[in-house]
This record gives C-alpha cells, structure tokens and sequence, in this order.
C-alpha cells in the first residue's frame, strides 16, 4: 500500500523548473503541497556554519542573525531597557549579576547557546553556575553547571525549567565551553467567540 513518502505506483512523474517530483500524490496533512511536489518552494541555500573550537569561535550560518559577535553588546539591554551591564572581556559577555534581553523579539526560531561555567566551581545544585534562557519572558531554558553536580531533573542544564528535563546530560566539566541549540516554535492561541 502507498505511504506519505512513496508516490502511489499509478503516480506520474513530472518535471517542474528543473525538479522531477509529483503532483498526482496525496496532499501532505493541513498543507498546500501534494507529497514529492516538484513546485513546491526550494529551501534557501546558505553558507553553513563552522563550531567553536577552544581556540577560536565558529562563524554562523550565513543567514543567522547575530546577537553577539564578540566585539559588543549593543544587542542587548537590562530588563529596564538601559545598555547591558554585563561585562566584554577577550571577545566574550561576562555576567553581572542582572538578567539581560535582546533589543531583537522572536517567534519561531532556532537558538545557537555557548556558555562557559566558572573556574572552580562553587557551590551545589541550583547554586552553582545558575543562568537561563528566557524565551518570550515566559519559557526558561536552563543554563547550569551539572557536571558531576546533581539537581533535579526539570531544572537540570537544557531542561524546559519546571517542565521537561533534558533527555540527556552532556555537560562538559567547568571551564570548558558548552554548546546546545534551541529550537522554539512560538504557541499560537486562538481566541474563543465570547472573547471577540
């Protein structure tokens, strides 16, 4: 029997701008699309991106849009809307004892975090090397040093705070840089007849 990601065997192969695909397959669920469609849309092409390395920082991807390039913070204030007071030293943000947000706002986007925990470490738990990442002041991606520091799992480091734990500890011992991305789907809410 056909799937949703091979073409019925009665399925007739055309030629669209140059890509061979199908438009005789079922629709793909709530889209536009048939499955294999050769008209539909082409992902852009970007330049990707390299990874840090402790001896140097990788470069985004070519259509990233940069928060922090190592040179200022001037996309970012404190949560009273004044430049961050966070400290830039050798071509990283240090943090001062404030929360910091973006001059940016987001919805939908993929998040590229690289942090480092302070040398020794100090502290237990929760209390040691706590930060997040707040997305729409709402969700919190915990930032934590767990390497060899349990606490519990929903507010372990990548954990959704409160919510999900990480499915994994990947933490790498103070000192040394971490890495996670974030991919965030912004909630859509529909409002109801009566709030209209």
């Amino acid at each position: 029997r056909p799937s949703a990601s091979r073409p019925a065997p009665a399925a007739r192969e055309i030629t669209i701008g140059g890509v061979a695909g199908y438009q005789d397959t079922p629709m793909e669920p709530g889209g536009k699309w048939h499955v294999h469609d050769p008209g539909r849309p082409q992902p852009a092409i970007v330049t990707p991106g390299t990874f840090s390395t402790p001896e140097q920082p990788g470069k985004p991807p070519a259509d990233a849009i940069v928060l922090f390039d190592g040179q200022d913070l001037s996309q970012w204030r404190d949560t009273a809307g004044r430049p961050a007071p966070w400290r830039l030293t050798n071509g990283e943000m240090i943090s001062f004892r404030s929360d910091i947000v973006s001059t940016r706002e987001f919805g939908d986007m993929q998040l590229h975090v690289e942090f480092c925990e302070p040398t020794p470490a100090r502290g237990s738990g929760q209390g040691r090397g706590n930060s997040g990442v707040f997305l729409m002041n709402k969700y919190e991606v915990q930032v934590l040093d767990c390497y060899d520091n349990p606490t519990y799992a929903d507010g372990a480091t990548a954990a959704l705070y409160g919510q999900h734990p990480p499915l994994v500890n990947a933490c790498r011992p103070p000192g040394q840089w971490q890495v996670y991305d974030i991919l965030f789907t912004a909630p859509r809410f529909e409002t109801s007849a009566a709030a209209k």
